[in-house]
């Protein structure tokens, strides 16, 4: 595929994706724009076996965006960054068809892998503000990583992670929306488990009450079921 056409690709995407995009022109100012066309110069370099070539182009890209995405990441169609300020892409990270970034991405290693070090994400992935993917594990296909997250594991597709370390919170088999970006709307399993704590103390409470208005007659009793339950509490 040649210039033009991946110049053509990446104004479709960034119009469809970003509703702050008021006039074709304004798509030439845009961050992701300019990276991902010199993304696909120093790609084709790299595979070439220009490597310091490909790198002098990823390297004087990230300077100008923000976004520095290694020349020897694979990405497919439809790729979207959104702002893109401080997204890192490593060298061997594999990125399927239609997936979104936000800013402050990283799709890193640990530092304890050679070979694949880095994540895969399959199509359709939605990878939301200041996220953190490392190692070589695989997101799969129609999941989506919600904002701040660490993902240290391999995600099963059509799921949702929140949270450090990363949990899945949500896997139902339904196919998430291509359009579907928000951010905010997640589970947060921290606040359930607070919550489920919260129902238990109130019937423990409940509980200890009845007790206590079933033995109000013999102060003896109660006095001893008290002392019981401090000591188990």
């Amino acid at each position: 595929m040649g210039l033009i056409h991946h110049v053509k690709e990446e104004f479709t995407i960034i119009k469809e994706r970003d509703p702050a995009i008021k006039s074709p022109m304004e798509v030439l100012l845009y961050p992701s724009f300019r990276a991902m066309l010199h993304y696909r110069t120093a790609h084709k370099l790299y595979l070439q076996k220009h490597y310091f070539l490909a790198r002098w182009i990823s390297q004087r890209t990230a300077r100008k965006t923000g976004i520095e995405i290694h020349p020897g990441a694979r990405i497919g169609k439809g790729f979207f960054i959104d702002h893109g300020h401080g997204v890192v892409i490593g060298e061997t990270t594999i990125i399927g068809d239609n997936v979104t970034l936000f800013q402050g991405v990283t799709l890193g290693g640990t530092g304890k892998e050679t070979g694949k070090r880095h994540p895969t994400l399959e199509d359709n992935v939605m990878v939301s503000t200041g996220a953190k993917i490392l190692g070589s594990i695989t997101i799969g296909a129609n999941s989506k990583i919600g904002a701040g997250s660490v993902v240290l594991r391999p995600v099963p597709p059509n799921s949702t992670v929140v949270g450090v370390p990363g949990r899945i919170v949500k896997q139902d088999n339904v196919r998430i929306p291509r359009d579907d970006m928000d951010q905010v709307h997640l589970p947060d399993p921290v606040l359930a488990d607070i919550d489920q704590l919260k129902k238990e103390n109130e019937c423990l409470k409940a509980a200890v009450e009845r007790i206590e208005r079933t033995l109000s007659g013999a102060p003896e009793h109660k006095e001893a079921v008290k002392e019981e339950f401090h000591e188990d509490l």
